[in-house]
């Protein structure tokens, strides 16, 4: 339970209701997380344009590895909600259990070469982003990445980030709703 009020989707109105609306279509309700902007809609309107300009980045990052950065960033956050979501997610993409424990523990490098050194990357941003050097994007580069996907993978872990400290902040300390959860995967993206 968030530590401020939200707006109810049932009570949402004008720009709030088309938000929470077009989540919905996507999602099948408005997120817990989207909810915690619910009390200055444009805000909610400005962190889902955000998460649609950093999703919609075109390039031929996998959804399997935008996932994984997901992953890696709510890890180290210690950010339940956020973990258990992409937990959920890599699982549907059938992320085998031995990688997915590794990138739980931080043992990177028993992922394939191009997802270890995106984990490196999103680790590294997330838990001491003056240390990051031009290696890191190297490193990536090296495994197969384009500058585009290198783009990618940098704005999905700052928005991640942003995403975890939000959460953390305003209370949303619980895991998801794994069977909400699921019957949302199910609706087309």
């Amino acid at each position: 339970m968030p530590w401020i009020e939200i707006v109810q989707p049932d009570a949402a109105t004008g720009p709030l209701k088309d938000a929470y609306d077009w989540q919905a279509s996507r999602l099948g309700a408005p997120s817990e997380f989207t909810m915690l902007g619910s009390l200055v809609p444009e805000l909610v309107r400005i962190r889902l344009e955000l998460y649609k300009a950093s999703e919609g980045i075109d390039s031929t990052l996998t959804p399997r590895q935008r996932n994984i950065v997901g992953h890696v960033v709510s890890v180290l956050n210690r950010t339940a909600y956020c973990a258990s979501q992409t937990r959920a997610k890599l699982g549907e993409l059938g992320i085998d259990p031995d990688e997915l424990a590794a990138i739980e523990s931080g043992r990177y490098d028993a992922l394939p070469a191009v997802d270890a050194a995106i984990a490196r990357y999103a680790a590294a941003l997330t838990t001491d982003p003056a240390a990051i050097d031009e290696d890191l994007v190297t490193a990536m580069r090296d495994a197969g990445l384009g500058d585009v996907e290198i783009l990618h993978v940098n704005n999905q872990t700052a928005h991640l980030n942003y995403t975890n400290r939000v959460a953390l902040g305003l209370g949303l300390l619980h895991e998801i709703d794994t069977t909400t959860y699921d019957s949302f995967a199910a609706v087309p993206q």
